[in-house]
Order: C-alpha cells, then sequence, then structure tokens
C-alpha cells in the first residue's frame, strides 16, 4: 500500500508541480521587467532627431517623461498616457502566489506524504485552493489581456507622431510586445492546467465515489 501511495504521489506531483511550476513562472517573468520604447524621427531638412518614448512594468505610462524636439529649436516635455498598473500587477502577484504554492505542494507531496493522507482534509484544502488559483488565473488574464491592448493602443507609433506637429515626424521603430502577447497566452495556459489539475485532486478526495465495484460484491449467491 505505501509502495502504491509512492508512485500515486510521485504521479500526482509530476502532473500537479512540473508544468504548471514552468508555466507559472513564464507567466509572470514575460510581464514583470519588461522594459519597451517607441522611437519617432523628427525631420527638419538637413536636421533630424530622434523622440524616444520609454515605458515599461507596471506600465504607469504618464510616470516617465520623454523629450520632443522642434525645428524652432524648442522643446517640449511630454507623457504617455495610461495607467494600466493594476491589471499588470494583479497579473503578476497571481503568478507569484501560484509558483509559491506550486512548491510548497511538490515538498508537501515528496517530503511530508505521510501528513497528507492522515486525513481527507489535505485533499480537501488542496482542492478548494487549487479551484480558487484556476479562477484567478481567468480573472488576472482577461484583465491584463485587455489592459495589454490598452497599453498597445497608448504607445503605438502611429498614434503619437501627433506629438510632432506642426513638424514632420516618421516612425523609426515600433515597440516590440511580443513578450507581452506570450504572456497572456501563458495566462490562459495557466487557466487550463489549473483547473485541469482539479480533476486530478478531486480523485483523492472523499467527494470522489471510485467507479468499480467493491471486491466483496463479487462472488454473492442470490437467496431468491
Amino acid at each position: 500500500h505505501c509502495k502504491q501511495w509512492k508512485i500515486k504521489a510521485i504521479k500526482h506531483t509530476y502532473l500537479q508541480g512540473s508544468p504548471t511550476d514552468v508555466f507559472t513562472i513564464c507567466a509572470f517573468a514575460t510581464t514583470g521587467g519588461y522594459v519597451g520604447s517607441t522611437e519617432l524621427t523628427i525631420d527638419c531638412g538637413a536636421k533630424k532627431e530622434d523622440i524616444i518614448a520609454h515605458f515599461g512594468y507596471p506600465f504607469r505610462l504618464p510616470s516617465q517623461s520623454y523629450d520632443v524636439p522642434h525645428c524652432n529649436q524648442t522643446k517640449n516635455v511630454t507623457y504617455l498616457q495610461g495607467d494600466f498598473s493594476s491589471s499588470a500587477e494583479f497579473f503578476v502577484s497571481v503568478g507569484v502566489l501560484g509558483f509559491l504554492y506550486c512548491t510548497f505542494t511538490l515538498i508537501l507531496y515528496l517530503g511530508y506524504q505521510q501528513v497528507y493522507r492522515e486525513s481527507n482534509r489535505g485533499p480537501t484544502i488542496d482542492l478548494i485552493v487549487t479551484g480558487i488559483f484556476a479562477f484567478l488565473w481567468l480573472v488576472c488574464s482577461s484583465a491584463w489581456g485587455k489592459g495589454l491592448t490598452d497599453v498597445k493602443y497608448a504607445t503605438d507609433a502611429d498614434r503619437l507622431i501627433s506629438v510632432c506637429l506642426p513638424d514632420k515626424c516618421v516612425v523609426k521603430s515600433y515597440a516590440s510586445m511580443g513578450r507581452l502577447n506570450s504572456s497572456v497566452l501563458f495566462g490562459f495556459l495557466n487557466l487550463i492546467l489549473w483547473a485541469g489539475n482539479c480533476w486530478f485532486i478531486y480523485k483523492e478526495t472523499p467527494f470522489h465515489k471510485p467507479a468499480n465495484p467493491p471486491p466483496s460484491v463479487e462472488g454473492g449467491v442470490s437467496t431468491s
């Protein structure tokens, strides 16, 4: 029985821990620490100057200014518009907490199996917490997906050209958003993983009824 439990625990640990840990790390790592920039070039005939608007996590865009030079030798200080920190920080927070919980359950399954199986309380709590995280991944991924769309709009080089008026500007480079796009994808992949883990944990709880009848029923003799 002990050997069977160890095999089940290792299988459970692999299914719930390893892939979930990897995708959870990828989700918050691709968002936290991101730094990007949008670059324009103002054309004053013989002289050209670059305009660089930097932005990054947690995407409080008005917190950083950038200079807009003009052909008449003047210079304006301008700010990007929009504060999208709430959705970005919520997404990263869920990722970090999810990683910590995955690490805790890995230690519990591999090092303290006896504690986990002493009662039905362990699997039941695990099921509830995992279900909560699955719901949080749905909410935070949706919120961050909307927030990322707004960040893209606020930092779009074609839209920011208007800051050069009345001078003429051209787009030098667009901000690279591939890393942030992947973060949203990882968020929804985590939703699928955590929701799927609920099923494996559910089978360890007293709520799950075995599909096969008990052995004592087999071979019964009818008295009728």
